[in-house]
């Protein structure tokens, strides 16, 4: 039985070194209004006998294989029955009293599924971090963004995002989910292993008639890019192929065909950039994602039918890349707000 409403869960594989620096913390700041868990993902490090030996405290739930970020979360929640989840990136470093003001925003508004800290840079405080900043966003041609960070633009925090709104995603480094609706969503895609999983998971949130938001009230501080680096040839492959389907899955019916014709034009442009800034293995990775998406969309097109898209997700209904690229507007406050709906 959950011995507290909220359950702390961190998904680990070969991260002793973040457990040990960042464990402390996140027990002293949570342990007295949530259980903490470590799901760990066949780590090959000794992982389990240093959290045995060190955090006594903490429940460790093993996977029989590495299942990735998808996979290795619902597997292991399979034995957590408390009433909320928080999903915690090991490289997460909490403060005091970080949890409460996430668990009043979810009890007072019984329509939002999942919710976001303000989640700031661990290597320079005063900015945001990349993978969540102040809540995120998806524009109609379904290129991700965050109020506090547009492409490779990151704000610095001076308390301009600092109000609870509606977004479109919460970051899988820190969010805080209702346990039944997690569940009646089916989880996490595991077919998407790392990356945009979070995305499509709160997309399918909205399909079900739920809410997502932003709480910065409640802070933490990332390092990010704990598993694969920013460059990586692989985090673009596999952020191109989720993000290719994700919109096969969840994109109403009659914006389907001309957001995926748009994309095939986009993503060649962005596979040129690379090889014009020689990242050949980031290029050949762009066609390798198409690939791979052409091999599962039938198979993507049969979970349409499960999920039933609609059209009550909140999108930026203008285009980012012109935004940023064209129209020179490099933070999220240049927008126009009208757009979000």
């Amino acid at each position: 039985m959950p011995h507290h409403r909220v359950a702390v869960v961190i998904l680990n594989w070969n991260g002793r070194a973040f457990l040990r620096q960042f464990l402390p913390g996140i027990i002293r700041n949570s342990s007295h209004i949530a259980d903490i868990f470590v799901i760990d993902n066949f780590s090959s490090d000794d992982s389990i006998a240093y959290l045995r030996e060190h955090f006594p405290t903490v429940r460790i739930i093993r996977n029989e294989s590495n299942l990735g970020f998808a996979g290795g979360y619902n597997k292991g929640l399979e034995e957590v029955e408390n009433d909320y989840y928080i999903f915690l990136n090991s490289d997460i470093e909490v403060t005091a009293g970080w949890i409460e003001p996430l668990l009043e925003f979810m009890d007072i508004h019984s329509e939002v599924a999942a919710c976001q800290p303000k989640i700031l840079s661990w290597h320079q405080p005063q900015y945001f971090e990349y993978a969540g900043a102040s809540g995120g966003f998806l524009d109609q041609w379904g290129y991700p963004f965050c109020r506090g960070r547009v492409f490779q633009v990151i704000e610095e925090d001076c308390g301009q995002y600092d109000t609870s709104i509606r977004v479109f995603w919460a970051s899988g480094a820190c969010m805080f989910v209702r346990k039944e609706v997690f569940r009646k969503a089916g989880g996490f895609d595991n077919d998407f292993f790392a990356h945009m999983e979070e995305i499509d998971l709160c997309w399918r949130f909205q399909h079900l008639g739920y809410e997502i938001a932003v709480v910065p009230s409640s802070r933490v501080y990332h390092i990010g890019g704990g598993t694969l680096p920013k460059q990586s040839w692989r985090k673009t492959y596999l952020n191109m192929r989720n993000n290719g389907l994700m919109l096969i899955k969840n994109l109403p019916t009659h914006r389907l065909p001309i957001v995926l014709c748009a994309r095939l034009f986009l993503d060649l442009a962005a596979a040129l950039k690379f090889l014009a800034d020689g990242g050949f293995r980031n290029f050949f990775a762009v066609f390798r994602a198409h690939a791979s998406i052409l091999r599962q969309f039938t198979r993507t097109l049969k979970k349409r039918k499960t999920i039933k898209p609609n059209d009550k997700a909140i999108l930026y209904r203008g285009s980012i890349v012109w935004a940023y690229f064209i129209a020179g507007k490099r933070l999220y406050s240049e927008l126009d707000l009208r757009k979000f709906r």
